[in-house]
């Protein structure tokens, strides 16, 4: 089966690819494929993320083994077969080009060619530039987004008030709090 893939970016509207890759090769023969359709150099720690429909990370898929904790599963992206998160059209997930500052391409799995192989990946649409892949933060400083100048001073506003009280989380489990589904539920 064919695979044909569309990212997307939510920093560059005209920016588009759409990927064609073999069901059978790995995640690690998508980035490649990626990062040559985008020109970017094959330097960051990237991982992919397998998504629900409301762009949820589930799974993460690393290119190299982060050695994460035993009772999870840990998958690399030159051991790991697309095939074998991908069923179905429409299916989701986020490639994360620039780790430190969380910076994604959102994907889709667009349109499946069943009875074809392909040998290698290619990238069949390019529309517009991909975004820088890594942003300079002394450059990002500079242009001080948050509108903050050297001469503002934070008042004690800033840090919050004074009436917080340590016993508001009294009573929170803790030891479960990765059970809980939204802030709400804390309280």
């Amino acid at each position: 089966m064919i695979y044909k893939f569309r990212l997307l970016s939510d920093e560059a509207e005209d920016f588009r690819r759409d990927i064609e890759i073999d069901s059978e090769a790995t995640f690690l023969d998508l980035h490649k494929a990626i990062l040559e359709s985008v020109g970017y150099p094959d330097d960051q720690m990237t991982s992919f993320f397998i998504c629900n429909d409301n762009w949820i990370k589930e799974q993460e898929i690393t290119l190299e083994d982060m050695g994460s904790r035993s009772d999870e599963d840990n998958y690399v992206m030159s051991e790991t077969v697309i095939g074998d998160f991908f069923e179905e059209e429409k299916q989701r997930m986020m490639y994360v080009f620039d780790p430190l500052a969380d910076r994604v391409f959102f994907m889709e799995l667009s349109k499946i060619v069943f009875g074809k192989d392909l040998d290698e990946p290619r990238c069949v649409k390019s529309i517009g530039e991909a975004p820088q892949q890594t942003l300079d933060f002394e450059e990002l400083m500079s242009k001080n987004p948050a509108g903050v100048t050297e001469s503002d001073e934070f008042s004690d506003e800033f840090y919050g008030s004074d009436s917080y009280d340590d016993e508001d989380l009294d009573g929170l489990d803790l030891d479960n709090i990765a059970d809980v589904s939204s802030i709400d539920d804390l309280y």
